[in-house]
């Protein structure tokens, strides 16, 4: 998972990052493997200074307030405890008219192995417990950055499929990856090789293909939103148009 998934959030935010008519001064990566990402921004031409920093355990960043011009926060929002604190602390680190831009773990992802661990526990004695944390969802996110005082949010959903031999597989990759389940209320006791076992096949049966290996949902959301400035474009005040839709609505079917 982590090499090829870093490859393609890298490319994503290439892509993403080509079609904004902007340059920015200062820039800012908060991510896992930064290094990957400040060479795609080198290569863009449209970033200057690139600063890195890694997520931080105590979701407390220390950022310098109006710092940045763009801010980058990279596979790392679906880990903090406090989203909004963490949202505010990037916003509150941009100057007028910055951006803001993310990509987290959403919706739907590992959705294969949240349900083999709930076949799995729902089949014995010990009953069912949290394995996979809860993801934040496209309306949501949207809402949350307007609430950390950022304004004109887009977000949307990378869906991804990665194949892997078995559902240990990836399981030990997740592990690895440093995703393994962070929940405070998750169940602190060992997990015992029967339960292993059971989610295992659960999650083989129901989701390999052909040749045998199995898939994994990725949801990647990504999101970006602008400090407020008064270059960009507001909404109008309810009540100030000046003319009634139906009515436009109805000269362009005339016209057809």
């Amino acid at each position: 998972m982590q090499g090829p998934l870093l490859a393609h959030v890298a490319d994503e935010l290439a892509e993403r990052l080509s079609v904004i008519n902007h340059r920015f001064s200062d820039v800012l990566v908060i991510a896992p493997e930064a290094g990957l990402f400040e060479a795609v921004l080198k290569a863009s031409g449209k970033c200057g200074t690139i600063a890195t920093h890694a997520p931080a355990v105590a979701d407390d960043l220390g950022l310098v307030p109006h710092s940045s011009d763009l801010v980058i926060n990279l596979l790392d929002l679906h880990c903090v405890n406090d989203v909004p604190g963490m949202l505010a602390q990037c916003a509150r680190a941009l100057r007028p008219d910055g951006l803001f831009i993310s990509c987290c773990f959403a919706a739907e992802t590992l959705q294969e192995l949240r349900q083999s661990w709930l076949a799995a526990e729902s089949a014995t004695v010990d009953g069912a417990s949290l394995r996979i944390a809860p993801m934040i969802g496209v309306r949501e996110m949207g809402g949350l950055l307007q609430r950390a005082g950022l304004a004109l949010p887009v977000s949307d959903v990378d869906h991804i499929i990665l194949r892997y031999a078995d559902a240990l597989a990836l399981m030990r990759e997740i592990k690895a990856f440093g995703f393994a389940n962070p929940l405070h209320e998750r169940r602190k006791n060992f997990t015992s090789g029967r339960i292993l076992a059971l989610a295992a096949q659960d999650y083989q049966r129901n989701n390999s293909d052909a040749d045998g290996r199995v898939r994994a949902t990725l949801d990647l959301l990504w999101a970006m939103a602008w400090k407020p400035h008064d270059s960009q474009p507001r909404p109008l005040k309810p009540g100030s148009a000046t003319a009634r839709l139906a009515d436009v609505l109805k000269a362009l079917d005339d016209e057809g």
